[in-house]
């Protein structure tokens, strides 16, 4: 596709086609009641979120499980990767999905990923869970910044989302696999993304200072190969 931007930019989520989010936009106008964000069981979740990297990586990594006042340590690791399950809420202010209850981002951080954005993914999930409203949560996220507290990645910071059974948009849109890496105060050109024929996109480009890079990938954690991955 000769733009590459992912439209519904989100922390780490958000991958619909323009038309698409906009469509949706009337969908989700509000949280929905907690108990639709919740898996059907901890093990059901342990075995999503360990789903989006491969088992050498994510057998060894702390996993998180969604809980009534929000993320907790259900698994503890040894290699500093942290796997968890995403929820709506960590897309853009913007994005029209962002309570949508269906979404289910599978995501497993390496340890420099890890410390800066388990901060983020930890306070949007304690805030939605609190009933905090969106306008809220942005006004919030944005005394952060101003007061330089928001934390920022490092240097190296990258995840895996490679996971069969994402939900990542409209219905069962699982999208591709793929691998995102988090940088602070970049430009698009330094990362070659949104060029002609560039395999990098532009994942985020919203209300905060990240942004994320993604690079689709041809094969799933489990080592099979993904089809249709022509990205036009």
């Amino acid at each position: 596709m000769t733009k590459k931007r992912i439209a519904a930019g989100t922390i780490a989520l958000g991958f619909l086609s323009t038309a698409a989010a906009f469509a949706a936009d009337s969908a989700y106008p509000n949280m929905a009641p907690a108990a639709q964000y919740m898996m059907a069981s901890p093990a059901a979740e342990i075995a999503l979120a360990r789903s989006a990297a491969p088992p050498s990586i994510s057998r060894d990594a702390d996993v998180l499980v969604l809980g009534a006042h929000g993320y907790e340590t259900a698994v503890k690791g040894k290699n500093g990767f942290v796997c968890l399950v995403e929820r709506s809420w960590n897309a853009d202010f913007k994005d029209p999905l962002f309570w949508d209850q269906n979404i289910r981002g599978a995501d497993c951080l390496n340890p420099e990923a890890a410390r800066a954005m388990l901060p983020h993914y930890r306070e949007r999930a304690n805030w939605a869970l609190a009933g905090v409203s969106k306008a809220d949560m942005l006004a919030r996220t944005n005394a952060e910044i101003a007061a330089h507290t928001y934390v920022l990645p490092e240097p190296g910071a990258m995840s895996f989302m490679l996971s069969k059974d994402q939900r990542l948009g409209a219905q069962s849109n699982h999208w591709h696999p793929h691998l995102m890496f988090f940088v602070a105060n970049m430009k698009d050109a330094a990362w070659g993304a949104n060029f002609a024929d560039s395999p990098v996109l532009l994942g985020v480009s919203g209300s905060d200072p990240i942004k994320i890079f993604l690079v689709p990938v041809g094969k799933w954690s489990d080592g099979t190969p993904a089809d249709g991955m022509d990205m036009k």
